[in-house]
């Protein structure tokens, strides 16, 4: 048997305000709140993983040894950054050429993610 990820968690300084946003980006809801914590996910107990905010007086932020990819799913890339910067999204450099087929943008604590041409369903 293997194992499987069930969570990613982000420390932030405002779990309340990344968990709007990010439930918001990826249509997700707020499944479980515990003091300094805030779990959010797609409601189904069968998708995984969620995404856990936690609450740090000094959370790390900009480039990360990990981060998300999100791929829009009813439109395409162009109307999917629209929404995303209109919900807080910032564009990121991490030194890009301008060739790349992805957008990077940050969360509105400066977490970086990636905004995937591919749709997916």
């Amino acid at each position: 048997m293997a194992c499987r990820i069930s969570e990613l968690v982000i420390d932030c300084r405002d779990p309340e305000r990344l968990a709007a946003f990010w439930c918001e980006v990826l249509g997700y809801e707020v499944l479980g709140r515990e003091e300094g914590f805030i779990e959010i996910g797609p409601g189904d107990e069968g998708h995984r993983p969620v995404l856990v905010l936690s609450s740090s007086d000094d959370p790390k932020s900009g480039k990360l040894p990990l981060h998300i990819d999100v791929s829009p799913t009813d439109r395409d890339q162009d109307a999917e950054l629209e929404r995303l910067l209109a919900l807080g999204a910032k564009p990121a450099d991490v030194g890009q050429t301008g060739e790349e087929t992805w957008h990077v943008l940050a969360d509105p604590e400066g977490n970086e993610f990636c905004l995937l041409r591919r749709r997916v369903t």
